[in-house]
């Protein structure tokens, strides 16, 4: 089980993994794979090889949350 993930967390870099934007967004290891491959994934994906890594500022987008910490 991929443990919760923290906003604070995601905004500390510019992608994160597919497993991390998973957690994020309440699905599990083999639907993400599965909506990754078909194009389908929620939000951007950036395929490196066999590595999938997702904009952070897109996901924050998705879950309504602003890239950057309220002042």
């Amino acid at each position: 089980m991929v443990p919760p993930v923290s906003v604070s967390q995601l905004r500390s870099s510019a992608t994160v993994n597919l497993m991390t934007a998973a957690a994020a967004l309440g699905l599990g290891r083999t639907k993400a794979y599965e909506l990754a491959k078909q194009d389908q994934f929620p939000c951007r994906v950036i395929r490196i090889g066999d590595t999938y890594r997702i904009p952070t500022a897109g996901l924050l987008e998705l879950l309504g949350v602003s890239p950057e910490e309220p002042r």
